[in-house]
């Protein structure tokens, strides 16, 4: 197979783990200027081999060969020298600094003298080219989710990479954002870069990618253009057996209202009123939605529901019983569950083990405890019960959650939100 027209290829990769075998002899081919997707199921390994290509982790065997040299990516230094970038799933901002000092945070230049006024023209020069809409002197915490992810996108472009590495890009973001994000892709590929574009789902394969390959339990199964193929295609291959009709959904009663918000307003981080005069009723058996772009206070709602941010005025009545700005442990007890957007920053403690993460909620109910001291045996029993009933795929219950796929630590959350007792999930 000739290397001319290949941007980076990954011959015989395999990667293990303990207890798993995450990449086994994968072989992928990424053309220069396109948009090449990698799907898979949750836990299918396609983190883990893109890790690989940006120098994250070391194969166990195998060869990689960039622009047609064989390269040997030792860190993600020396990828980025290459020109190969990630955007992770679980972004790696510093919170506390500005936009700009992360975009030039750990470069060699400048070294003694910091002058942020041509980074941040450098920044908005990004931002106008490619529609990332970003503030260079805000605060990643005063950021939404989708906005960091740009920032993100904005801090490859600035090291000056060719082949940019998306990892579930979409996770986060609502349609409209999406949108975006998919034609500041197409601007990319237009001027010559390369997008690997790591995803399950079937419908932004089929809308944003050029070819697409197929990894299942760690193997490449199947690769193709995408023009060739089509959505039910590619779930058999992801799954290993012909997908049937989803399941209907069933007709539940719907019952009382558990959550009435009245004339809410509260503040954002940056001292704004991010939510003013919000009225809303959501009634047992019914799922509402909520929709809007990034960093119009979808967030902030949220917390300040789950007693992690203050109402400035207004009311929130859980089950009838007025709530406002009580304490997240009343709100849990109230039978309020909570899922946030950032499951790793917010959701799960990523340096604690499956188990802790697991039980967090439930390790001052005599449960889990004899007397003062935990029960870790009946912890664990409990946690593997869970683990196996929600198919989260790991080595073993002592694994840190901060070492799971994306799609795993989020299924470890929705197990340990839907499996107490709740009246409302968030």
């Amino acid at each position: 197979m000739g290397t001319v027209d290949y941007a980076v290829e990954m011959r015989d990769i395999t990667k293990r783990f303990p207890g798993v075998i995450a990449n086994d002899r994968v072989n992928l081919a990424v053309r220069k200027g396109s948009i090449h997707a990698l799907l898979g199921e949750n836990g299918a390994g396609k983190s883990t081999l893109m890790n690989v290509l940006t120098g994250l982790l070391r194969p166990d065997s195998g060869e990689i060969r960039v622009r047609g040299a064989k390269a040997a990516l030792r860190s993600p230094a020396v990828a980025i020298a290459l020109g190969i970038g990630m955007v992770h799933q679980h972004f790696r901002l510093v919170q506390t600094f500005t936009v700009a000092e992360n975009i030039t945070l750990g470069m060699p230049r400048p070294r003694f003298r910091l002058d942020m006024a041509p980074i941040e023209q450098e920044v908005a020069r990004f931002s106008a080219e490619y529609s990332l809409a970003v503030n260079p002197r805000a605060k990643i915490w005063q950021l939404s989710v989708g906005e960091q992810q740009r920032v993100e996108i904005i801090k490859m472009l600035y090291r000056g990479v060719d082949v940019l590495i998306m990892d579930e890009p979409t996770a986060v973001l609502t349609p409209q954002e999406v949108r975006e994000l998919f034609e500041t892709l197409r601007r990319m590929t237009a001027d010559g870069k390369t997008i690997i574009f790591i995803t399950h789902k079937l419908d932004e394969v089929m809308e944003i990618s050029d070819r697409v390959t197929v990894l299942r339990a760690g193997r490449n199964v199947f690769s193709c253009d995408t023009r060739d193929t089509n959505p039910r295609e590619l779930a058999s291959k992801m799954v290993g057996r012909e997908i049937g009709r989803a399941p209907q959904r069933p007709s539940v009663a719907i019952g009382g209202p558990v959550l009435e918000l009245h004339e809410l307003a509260a503040l954002g981080d940056r001292g704004i009123t991010v939510l003013n005069g919000i009225d809303l009723d959501v009634r047992a058996g019914e799922i509402h939605g909520i929709a809007g772009v990034a960093g119009n206070g979808q967030r902030e709602l949220a917390e300040v529901i789950t007693g992690l941010r203050r109402a400035a005025s207004g009311r929130v009545c859980i089950c009838g019983k007025d709530m406002t700005n009580s304490a997240p442990r009343s709100i849990i007890e109230a039978g309020v569950s909570h899922i946030p957007e950032d499951r790793l920053g917010m959701g799960l403690a990523p340096n604690l083990d499956i188990t802790l993460n697991a039980i967090m909620k439930r390790y001052r109910s005599g449960e889990m405890s004899r007397g003062p001291v935990m029960d870790e045996a009946r912890a664990r029993g409990w946690t593997g019960d869970l683990v196996e009933r929600f198919s989260v795929k790991t080595p073993n219950l002592r694994t840190a959650v901060r070492l799971l796929s994306g799609g795993n630590s989020q299924r470890l959350l929705l197990a340990r939100e839907t499996s107490c007792v709740h009246k409302l999930a968030v």
